[in-house]
């Protein structure tokens, strides 16, 4: 009997952080046309925390929980799931062209801050109060700059407008959070029941279940926003999101309750910051994410999984 329970509970609580998300989205990007954002500046912002709540929600309530592993691991893993499996599989569909804002600063700047996870972590061991404060303030610096630099671009496009009236947006975004939440907890329960069942460690739960089930919303978004054209939405949902997941979800985590005694190695940090090295290399080489390249960034994901399985 509570084999089944805790299956619903995985299924019922993909499901909420999906809709959830989803539904976010859709409020938070209502919201931003009124305010005359342009699409890139959604994408790497309101689009792309919106589908990162899940991954906060989730690390937040494990580290609540006493599961610090799970809350590193899933940051991690969905960097690397982001990257390899929302990426490689848009541009294996679809090539994607890179907007130069995305090329000369954001994915450099992500690639920076995962430098640094990497490093603060490995000397450290886990991830202080400080460095989380650290972390959340450098993340407000950043959208605060980002907005600001775009605003010109975003006076260039016409403006889209508003779906929905603003207080049905703001309800929509408010209940989306509720159903984030609790689709977090109850999807955390279900993956430490199998955890235990299969004798699977929580650092490769985090770093394969967890991160890949809370990176469901941005898989759906970038691969509809692909097949539909929106290339700045697409890649700048993924880029915004692991930006936001450092910056962010570690912040604010470590700010809760201090990441200690975690059990990721040198080969998780070392595989993220590679993906990230290897996505800013093929998109400066032709300006373009080709099927190629996509495809290189979806095998190595894949062979990153395997190697945790075994």
């Amino acid at each position: 009997m509570q084999f089944i329970i805790n299956l619903l509970y995985l299924v019922c609580g993909v499901a909420a952080l999906y809709y959830g998300a989803d539904f976010l989205v859709k409020g938070g990007v209502d919201i931003a046309k009124r305010f005359g954002i342009s699409s890139l500046v959604i994408g790497l912002t309101l689009v792309a925390f919106a589908t990162s709540a899940p991954e906060l929600a989730v690390s937040i309530s494990a580290a609540l929980a006493g599961n610090p592993d799970i809350s590193l691991g899933n940051v991690v893993g969905s960097n690397i799931a982001n990257i390899g499996l929302i990426l490689g599989l848009c541009a294996c569909i679809m090539p994607l062209t890179v907007n130069r804002q995305l090329l000369k600063f954001d994915t450099p700047f992500m690639l920076i801050i995962s430098l640094v996870l990497g490093g603060v972590y490995l000397l450290t061991g886990g991830i202080n109060r400080i460095t989380g404060a650290v972390f959340f303030i450098t993340l407000l610096t950043y959208v605060i700059w980002n907005v600001y630099a775009s605003r010109k671009n975003a006076e260039k496009e016409e403006k889209a407008q508003p779906q929905y009236p603003l207080f049905l947006a703001i309800i929509i975004v408010a209940a989306s959070l509720g159903v984030l939440v609790f689709g977090a907890k109850i999807f955390l329960a279900g993956t430490i029941y199998f955890a235990k069942l299969f004798n699977m460690s929580d650092a490769v739960i985090g770093l394969t279940i967890v991160a890949v089930g809370t990176s469901l919303p941005e898989l759906a978004t970038s691969i509809v926003a692909s097949c539909k054209g929106e290339n700045d939405i697409a890649i700048g949902n993924v880029v915004g999101s692991n930006i936001f997941n450092i910056l962010c979800i570690l912040g604010l985590t470590s700010i809760i309750k201090p990441l200690e005694n975690v059990s990721l190695n040198y080969i998780d940090f070392g595989i993220m910051t590679f993906i990230s090295l290897l996505l800013l290399i093929f998109i400066a080489s032709g300006k373009v994410l080709n099927r190629i390249e996509g495809a290189i960034l979806f095998l190595i994901y894949i062979g990153y999984t395997v190697f945790l399985c075994m």
